[in-house]
């Protein structure tokens, strides 16, 4: 059956296995001035009868110009990768290589991440207004939680346990609200004592 229209599109994804791959299977992709994201090496995924996974790599090819199965599987081949699928979400895709949204699997870093021939990876991983507000309200829940006093240690927490998505808004946006929420708080612990609790859903003092 002939491959109809519908089937072309800019970006596709496939698997790289380690043990399978060609060494320099980076340089291939390279060769092709392909932009690419290539993610960190899953190599702690289980599957659902609680087995490890093979390691490997979920890659990200994104083509200026829409690409036929065909064409795209010409490249997977030499790489020795199982066949290529149409991405059609590059920002969930890249998401995905960190399992940002599913908190059950491995996590992964995003500095962890390669990308090949320019692409910006702070780019696909902008939230949208709406995320980035849910975000912050989660990160002042937080302050609140732990009786947050400075803000060195938010920062310091954000780097070690939520580099993915609490420090790109700490760092691009929200150092100015979430330091004065810190700092207003402070000035209500030093009226009230230091020993209050939080009613998380009401965000009121009991």
């Amino acid at each position: 059956m002939a491959k109809t229209k519908e089937s072309r599109t800019r970006n596709w994804t496939c698997i790289i296995y380690p043990e399978s791959a060609p060494e320099d299977w980076e340089e291939i992709i390279k060769s092709y001035y392909i932009e690419c994201v290539i993610s960190p090496l899953h190599d702690r995924d289980i599957d659902g009868n609680g087995k490890p996974k093979k390691p490997h790599y979920h890659v990200l090819l994104m083509f200026g110009s829409v690409k036929s199965y065909d064409q795209v599987l010409e490249i997977t081949k030499k790489l020795n990768a199982p066949i290529p699928h149409r991405c059609h979400n590059s920002k969930a895709m890249v998401r995905y290589m960190l399992h940002m949204d599913d908190a059950d699997k491995a996590q992964y870093k995003v500095e962890d991440i390669k990308v090949i021939n320019g692409v910006d990876i702070s780019e696909l991983l902008r939230p949208s207004t709406s995320e980035r507000y849910t975000i912050i309200m989660e990160m002042m829940q937080f302050i609140r939680r732990e009786k947050i006093t400075e803000f060195s240690d938010l920062v310091d927490y954000a780097v070690v346990n939520r580099s993915n998505d609490w420090c790109p808004i700490i760092f691009d946006s929200a150092t100015y609200v979430l330091n004065n929420y810190i700092k207003s708080l402070r000035h209500k612990f030093s009226i009230t004592g230091n020993n209050q609790s939080i009613n998380k859903d009401a965000g009121e003092i009991i």
